[in-house]
């Protein structure tokens, strides 16, 4: 039996910061290869602290322990605000299907900024990860632009307005059966640039591949899942791919636990547009029209509340 964790590649992100020209070179050509060919790949070493990892996960898990009167108190209202609580069932990350068996915290740099309920630890915990992921996201933009062959600091200058959104998710356990179809998150794809996603041990991640198996992307210790979101797709023609993924319900006694994840979709700013860089459009016409993110991301919102 094939090993699925083999399929995604492991990529150590510490090299383009200390490596030589050489090794700089190696790790853009994995970055390419990662994203033409599957969507999805791991990074180690990124600079994050386990610590400030393991303490937002500890905020998040207080937050969803709350009763849900006082979560409901932040709920999520619409597409363009993009924040706050999203209860059970609320999105279907697959329309053809029930409700997610999830609950997230939806939070920008806005909504962190104004939200009074926030503890101080909790706020200023909030926003070193928030930067922290700004950093690697960065850095991982650069790499893109480099294999891409275009100006180093294309992709980081349209996403400088930092229009994006660190989501904190709860997959409660299950105390009765699914309805028909339904699992924690639904087959979908991403609507971003990039994502970061930090999980715990309980699994149930899924990746489709080009020729449509589903394998796993467990979590790796020390490791943070990178995968490319609809934008990058449309914005490289199909070079770099927005791979379908879904959160599938444990058939074992994990499915009688809670599952954390953090996720730091990484958006352009609201006013880019998006359209098929030249370089990508030399041997195939564009795939898409041009699309501003912003529209591009309430469409999406649109389909899935």
């Amino acid at each position: 039996m094939t090993n699925p964790v083999l399929q995604i590649p492991i990529i150590d992100l510490q090299t383009f910061a200390t490596g030589d020209d050489s090794q700089r070179q190696t790790l853009v050509e994995q970055v390419y290869q990662a994203c033409h060919e599957i969507g999805f790949f791991y990074i180690k070493n990124s600079g994050i602290s386990s610590h400030l990892i393991q303490q937002l996960f500890a905020h998040s898990q207080q937050f969803f322990n709350l009763p849900l009167e006082a979560k409901n108190q932040m709920a999520w209202l619409n597409e363009s605000h993009n924040s706050g609580y999203v209860g059970i069932e609320r999105e279907r990350l697959d329309p053809k299907q029930p409700g997610d068996l999830k609950e997230a915290l939806n939070l920008n740099l806005k909504s962190i900024a104004q939200n009074p309920d926030f503890s101080t630890e909790f706020h200023s915990c909030v926003l070193n990860f928030w930067e922290a992921c700004v950093q690697i996201t960065d850095i991982i933009l650069q790499t893109f632009a480099m294999a891409l062959q275009i100006p180093e600091d294309f992709f980081i200058a349209n996403h400088n307005a930092q229009a994006h959104t660190l989501r904190l998710l709860h997959y409660p356990p299950l105390e009765q059966p699914p309805k028909q179809g339904q699992v924690r998150a639904g087959e979908h794809s991403d609507y971003g640039s990039i994502t970061l996603l930090f999980q715990d041990d309980i699994g149930g991640l899924e990746v489709q591949t080009k020729n449509g198996e589903w394998i796993a992307a467990p979590a790796i210790p020390d490791t943070i899942i990178v995968n490319t979101g609809d934008l990058m797709q449309r914005w490289t023609n199909h070079v770099f791919c927005s791979t379908k993924h879904r959160v599938a319900i444990p058939t074992d006694e994990k499915m009688k636990r809670s599952r954390y994840s953090i996720a730091f979709f990484c958006h352009p700013n609201d006013d880019t547009e998006v359209a098929c860089l030249p370089g990508c459009c030399t041997d195939r016409v564009a795939m898409y029209p041009s699309i501003s993110a912003k529209d591009y991301l309430i469409s999406r919102l649109q389909a899935t509340y």
